[in-house]
């Protein structure tokens, strides 16, 4: 079930079994991103969600199952609505507005979705390889949206055009997923925190002449 059927069966009543699921997605991402991928048990999803230690299997056969569900929706939610906005964007000849919409998108995802995509980026580093190939393509994918966006901005002149993508894609990203751990509604409004990464990457922070290392 994605994170957008989950939200549309909150309209209809759901059904137990459903809840049930849901919640153990929800405590096995809070258990991944807090105790990482190998520390964090089926015994200790269970007791997380609050059902007994049998009943997991019930609804999943393994915890790879799990952490497959968990991974999916820590990302592919983010990858449609960003790659929706670059689509309804692409006539946009204002590059930096078109940069700014994805990244406001992102942000927005990512916050609103945080257990799983939190989980999503801590732990994908520690899961066997079997794990992360699976999960791989999509990632590669996301990836590709943000390499395009920003290069058809270098050609349109908007961004400088010594500037390597792949680099600037990966800061960015990194930049922007880190939001997951420090952002607090009390310090600021997510659409202030955008704007704040906007002005960095777009900007910099240098206010003379630039001078070349």
């Amino acid at each position: 079930m994605t994170m957008q059927a989950m939200q549309t069966a909150r309209v209809v009543p759901m059904k137990k079994s459903d809840r049930t699921r849901e919640e153990i997605l929800r405590s096995a991402a809070r258990l991944f991103r807090d105790r990482g991928y190998h520390a964090s048990t089926l015994r200790e999803i269970a007791q997380e969600a609050q059902i007994k230690a049998g009943s997991i299997y019930y609804h999943f056969g393994s915890k790879d199952e799990i952490i497959d569900e968990v991974l999916d929706l820590g990302l592919r939610e983010v990858f449609n609505a960003v790659h929706a906005v670059m689509e309804a964007d692409r006539d946009n000849p204002d590059h930096r507005a078109r940069i700014g919409r994805a990244i406001r998108e992102h942000l927005n995802l990512l916050v609103a979705h945080g257990e799983f995509t939190s989980a999503n980026i801590r732990i994908y580093g520690q899961l066997p390889e079997d794990v992360r190939a699976r999960h791989r393509p999509l990632r590669r994918q996301y990836a590709q949206l943000w390499e395009d966006l920003l290069s058809e901005a270098r050609d349109a002149g908007a961004v400088r055009s010594d500037i390597e993508i792949v680099p600037l894609r990966q800061f960015l990203l990194g930049a922007l997923n880190w939001t997951v751990e420090v952002f607090r509604p009390d310090r600021g409004s997510l659409d202030i925190h955008a704007d704040r990464c906007m002005a960095l990457v777009l900007d910099g922070i240098s206010t003379g002449a630039r001078n070349r290392l």
